[in-house]
């Protein structure tokens, strides 16, 4: 990666599930030997998955200046409300092969979870997955959230979540940490 960056062939390297040891390493490796060391982590990050950019992760962003570009955060569109009433027929979790993601998708608990989240997104006026989106681009240490839709009109409401950071007040993000009872705890020394 070191020698794609020095060509010029690409601006800067991560890793992608690494753990924070993993990515320490990478980095104690590239000072030793005058390397470039990898500057973000794409890990999957949503109301439902938290503890590795919350808690694993967090002296990482201030030790090593390290960047997140997340993915999943609907939780395969278990916080849109997808899965409320069943699995809808068009999912990917219907087709054959996919049965080992419904196993780890639509356990009992993610899915009483994911409708907590209804009356208050209801309350905010926004779509439960304009609430997930915009709690992930809340987080300081998020830099970019990957987003993934199977339909224009999918990919334009998933979108406005932008517009809607403004709503997640402190209040309200305490008001989510309560309903879903799963923030991390860092840490002492933090």
């Amino acid at each position: 990666m070191d020698t794609l960056v020095r060509q010029g062939k690409v601006l800067y390297w991560g890793t992608s599930e690494w753990s924070a040891d993993q990515i320490m390493e990478a980095h104690a490796v590239a000072r030793r030997d005058g390397l470039t060391p990898p500057t973000m982590e794409q890990p999957q990050y949503s109301l439902l998955h938290r503890d590795k950019v919350e808690r694993e992760y967090h002296r990482l962003y201030r030790e090593l200046g390290l960047g997140t570009t997340t993915w999943s955060p609907l939780a395969s569109g278990v916080l849109a409300g997808k899965y409320d009433d069943g699995i809808p027929e068009d999912s990917r979790l219907s087709v054959s092969g996919y049965e080992w993601l419904k196993d780890e998708v639509l356990s009992e608990d993610r899915i009483e979870k994911a409708g907590k989240l209804r009356s208050l997104a209801d309350e905010l006026g926004i779509s439960r997955a304009q609430l997930a989106i915009a709690w992930c681009l809340k987080n300081p240490d998020v830099s970019t959230v990957i987003l993934g839709a199977s339909r224009p009109a999918q990919l334009e409401e998933n979108l406005a979540a932008l517009e809607k950071v403004h709503l997640l007040t402190e209040e309200v993000l305490q008001r989510i940490d309560d309903l879903l009872g799963n923030r991390p705890e860092l840490p002492k020394q933090f």
